[in-house]
């Protein structure tokens, strides 16, 4: 019941006139905000607010100027705090508040890396393609900064501050795509919000915030998501909680897949030095130059190995460090930041006890006020009440899953991957070239060796869907006798052998409809020659036969009754991996490989399925 009252409230809350803020001639004490199923209400005027900018420092050179960056912040927060009343703050920082540059790509067209052998370049070719999220708040050089939670918040007695990442708008230092320094920067908003950092304003005077309890609550979509993640490693006292949507939780991950260059999808091309150069908005266009030159140097898109540069992005080795709670939000759609990085954050965080709860969706790289809003405004409401106002309205103790189905439909769980989800195999049976078979039991007898060769021209869902094709392996069960669902991460095992010391390796986990039309589930890739570390990179030597493991994007996917689940197995990916000249053959050794699915209910649900 509680739940369906606070539906009437929250829907009553986005359509109500904020109620007018008391005079300071009728104040006896403090305003205060008002709660109400364990919910903030708009009792504040979102029109009547103070607005502050002013510089914070943070004890970083980026720059490499002599001195410490300062990082560009806006305070949003309700006049009422100018009459007494302390309140927490929700913080987003980014790095595209002042807009972005046109940047080139990389090219994609080049052949792989093999040691030891020249002539492996790499050039930049055509424009930065803009995500929603990339694309300035207004037209200017430095526009206002806004955001469509602003007056939520601040109706509701909360204040809202902005922060334009080291080296983007009016901040000095570099921009880093993920450094070291980027976190610090951030970090340093809330440090100053508690007291622990110097500001001042534009004339130079110092600046310090008594009007706040100096609890903080980092929120934000794709990189603005990725920022709380960061800050949150670093332990910072005042960070009481997170809600990344869409957000990287280590960089490799984002440019890269165990050794091979892979693109976040829509942005092939795209590396950390694009990124950085795009979001490299500050005045001083010269000062940042060399460092940006550094990452074009150690971001290596010739090996894609691991390194400490990458290491330094990786925001799962400082999971340890995380005391703030999260609420993470994801697409199981997004191909852009993929489900790879909130199934591996959500896991270390569980795993270090941090207080959790994650919102999964059907689209892509989008934030839930577009897709669910009433209910999604319910939920943010409470968990920022809770972790900001210590409102105990319960949140933390309910499910901890919210997921939508691939029929729209949302559904509570327990926990994400689904509570009962036990690793189960599949096999794969001769007839790779047309359609082979896949079943849960294992084949006994001689080896049987299938291949394919690589044409790059063929995207993965044509081929996919081809009836026949020499250029990809396709396996499939039968028809499934009922509903199959998958929750996690799915694993190849594949005993591969190669016609050249280099080749993409791709493998597509499909969906098979009874009407013959086949759709992708998810996909990952490898570079055969990082099989033993993404760090290191090994020689193949063609014709000697491989264990190669590849592990799929995670997901939460549902196969219908009636259809049928495939695997295909293919060299290069047009729309994501580096796409070199057509001809490398890959040889499966089926008796040697199979497929990993995390299914609910384990290996007995997956044979009394497709079997």
């Amino acid at each position: 019941m509680r739940r369906a009252r606070s539906a009437v409230a929250a829907v009553a809350a986005l359509l109500a006139v904020p109620l007018l803020t008391t005079p300071a001639s009728a104040q006896t004490d403090p305003p205060a905000p008002v709660f109400v199923d364990g919910q903030a209400q708009p009792v504040f005027d979102p029109a009547d607010v103070v607005r502050q900018s002013l510089w914070v420092t943070a004890p970083v050179d980026s720059d490499f100027d002599g001195k410490d960056d300062l990082v560009h912040v806006e305070v949003v927060r309700p006049r009422a705090t100018d009459l007494g009343m302390k309140v927490p703050v929700v913080y987003q920082a980014s790095p595209y508040y002042a807009g972005g540059n046109d940047v080139p790509n990389h090219s994609v067209d080049q052949e792989l890396y093999v040691p030891g052998k020249p002539g492996h370049g790499d050039r930049r070719t055509g424009a930065r393609g803009l995500g929603d999220e990339r694309v300035a708040a207004s037209v200017g050089p430095n526009p206002a900064i806004t955001w469509r939670y602003e007056s939520y918040f601040t109706a509701r007695g909360f204040a809202v501050v902005y922060a334009e990442s080291l080296g983007s708008g009016l901040s000095t230092g570099c921009p880093t795509s993920g450094g070291r320094n980027e976190t610090i920067g951030a970090k340093s908003v809330v440090d100053w919000l508690n007291g622990r950092a110097g500001a001042k304003d534009a004339a130079g005077n110092p600046v310090d915030a008594p009007w706040t309890t100096g609890k903080v609550g980092m929120m934000g979509v794709s990189y603005n998501g990725t920022l709380p993640n960061a800050v949150a490693t670093t332990g910072v006292r005042g960070l009481e909680t997170i809600v990344p949507i869409a957000a990287i939780s280590s960089w490799y991950d984002y440019y890269r897949a165990d050794g091979a260059v892979v693109a976040p999808g829509t942005f092939q091309g795209e590396d950390l030095d694009v990124l950085a150069d795009y979001v490299y908005t500050r005045a001083d266009r010269e000062i940042c130059k060399p460092v940006i030159a550094d990452i074009v140097a150690r971001q290596d898109r010739i090996t894609g190995d691991y390194s400490r540069f990458w290491d330094e992005r990786n925001y799962l080795g400082d999971v340890s460090k995380v005391r703030a709670s999260v609420l993470a939000v994801h697409g199981l759609n997004d191909w852009n930041v993929k489900m790879t990085h909130v199934d591996q954050w959500y896991s270390a965080i569980k795993r270090q006890g941090v207080e959790h709860k994650i919102w999964l969706h059907q689209s892509g790289h989008a934030d839930p006020f577009r897709l669910r809003q009433a209910e999604w405004l319910i939920t943010l409401n409470r968990w920022m009440s809770h972790y900001l106002y210590s409102i105990d309205n319960g949140i933390e103790d309910e499910p901890k899953a919210t997921i939508q189905r691939e029929d729209k439909t949302w559904h509570d769980e327990a926990e994400w991957p689904a509570v009962g989800t036990a690793p189960a195999r599949l096999f794969p049976r001769v007839g790779g070239a047309t359609v082979g078979g896949l079943s849960a039991r294992p084949s006994f007898g001689r080896p049987v060796v299938e291949s394919l060769t690589d044409d790059v021209s063929k995207t993965a869902e044509v081929l996919a869907a081809a009836p026949a094709s020499e250029h990809r392996l396709s396996y499939a069960t039968r028809p499934a006798t009922q509903p199959l669902r998958i929750s996690g991460g799915v694993r190849a095992d594949l005993r591969l052998s190669f016609s050249r010391p280099a080749a993409n390796v791709t493998v597509l986990l499909v969906d098979r409809a009874p009407d013959g039309k086949t759709s992708i589930i998810t996909r990952g890739w490898t570079d055969p020659q990082n099989r033993h570390s993404p760090g290191h990179t090994q020689p193949i030597r063609p014709g000697k036969a491989y264990d190669i493991e590849v592990e799929l994007v995670p997901d939460d996917y549902v196969l219908g009754a009636g259809h049928s689940l495939g695997v295909v197995v293919m060299s290069s990916d047009y729309d994501y991996t580096l796409r070199p000249q057509p001809g490398a053959g890959i040889s499966v050794d089926l008796s040697r490989s199979s497929l990993i699915l995390p299914v609910v209910g384990g290996h007995s649900a997956l044979r009394s399925s497709v079997g």
